[in-house]
């Protein structure tokens, strides 16, 4: 069977640079993803900066451009990463329904504003059984493709906490970052991660604590998981939960190091995952008073690889060669995220 190319439009950290770190697990990055898989050819490379340029094709061994549209007619893609800034998605993903590009990757969050995640999502076909003018679009929020959360997410649907009551997530991002350049950036993947975990959707209610405008303090986020009218990936298993559950975003800046972590508490027990952390505790008679019960850490954990970025591109892959397949990550899952977003910018 004949290798599938692909070529990338921005070729910045997520597109090639991050795969120098040394302690970063491999790959991660869009470039590293497709050199690595079997069924892939990394074709090209297009970015408006020289240097980059010259890095790309030094590293890789492929041609680059400084037109993105002769870029696409030379190649000819069956797959296109956007590794862009949100505010030329949409620019770029009209471009490669222009050129027949039957998928496109896009970075997220998948646009800078509400009203161009809309038109990405309308461009996008094979959504919810409507066809759209444009190729079919995975969001890359890379935790729906990684192990550690993907077994969350089957603990949590499985019951064995018992239904889900509330979650507490805590996002801290850097010492001089605005709190909501902070919620846009990693922002998107902790709501992304919280709507996958659970299979409900994400609303915004309240905004306390320093203004999001501020690149100091910590603002608290009051929001609520919701049953969707619809389900936004399909085969989505949910967790037990009388929705609505109430949910608070901690999110912090003024801290010279990363959190990244949220805490599902369920009438049985409870699950944390985040960077570097996978916990599961379950309810016990407790050893400190009678007649009463405490939570008491298992043994279950998660170690090795989490192919968060192969298993990206093997579902890329997979939707190229079986047309009319739903992607895990897809254009309607960027733009529920892009709403909870923008429902949370609106209140700075």
């Amino acid at each position: 069977m004949n290798r599938i190319p692909a070529a990338i439009i921005g070729l910045g950290r997520i597109a090639s640079l991050l795969e120098e770190d040394r302690l970063r697990e491999k790959p991660c990055t869009h470039a590293g993803a497709i050199s690595a898989n079997p069924d892939c050819v990394l074709a090209g490379g297009y970015d408006l900066d020289e240097k980059r340029r010259e890095l790309f094709a030094e590293h890789w061994g492929v041609p680059v451009y400084a037109d993105a549209g002769e870029m696409l007619r030379s190649i000819n893609p069956q797959i296109l990463i956007i590794a862009t800034y949100p505010d030329s998605h949409y620019e770029y993903c009209r471009l490669a329904a222009a050129c027949n590009v039957p998928l496109v990757i896009c970075e997220k969050p998948l646009a800078d504003t509400l009203s161009a995640a809309r038109k990405i999502a309308a461009l996008a076909s094979n959504e919810h059984g409507t066809n759209g003018s444009g190729p079919v679009i995975i969001t890359n929020h890379e935790r729906r493709y990684s192990a550690d959360y993907i077994k969350a997410r089957e603990i949590l649907s499985s019951g064995k906490l018992g239904p889900l009551l509330s979650v507490r997530a805590v996002l801290c991002m850097g010492k001089n970052k605005r709190l909501l350049d902070v919620l846009w950036h990693d922002g998107t993947h902790m709501a992304d991660a919280l709507m996958f975990l659970t299979g409900l959707q994400l609303k915004h209610r309240n905004c306390r604590g320093a203004k999001l405008t501020a690149s100091a303090g910590t603002a608290w986020l009051e929001g609520e998981l919701i049953q969707p009218k619809t389900s936004v990936t399909p085969n989505r298993e949910r967790c037990p939960a009388s929705a609505p559950i109430p949910v608070i975003m901690e999110l912090g800046a003024g801290r010279d190091h990363l959190i990244f972590e949220m805490e599902f508490s369920c009438t049985a027990g409870r699950l944390r995952i985040g960077n570097g952390i996978f916990e599961v505790w379950e309810s016990a008679e407790s050893p400190y008073a009678e007649k009463f019960r405490s939570l008491k850490k298992t043994k279950e954990n998660f170690t090795g690889s989490t192919g968060y970025f192969a298993n990206m591109v093997s579902d890329a892959v997979s939707c190229v060669r079986e047309p009319g397949r739903q992607p895990v990550s897809s254009a309607a899952d960027g733009l529920a995220v892009t709403e909870y977003l923008a429902s949370v910018k609106a209140w700075r």
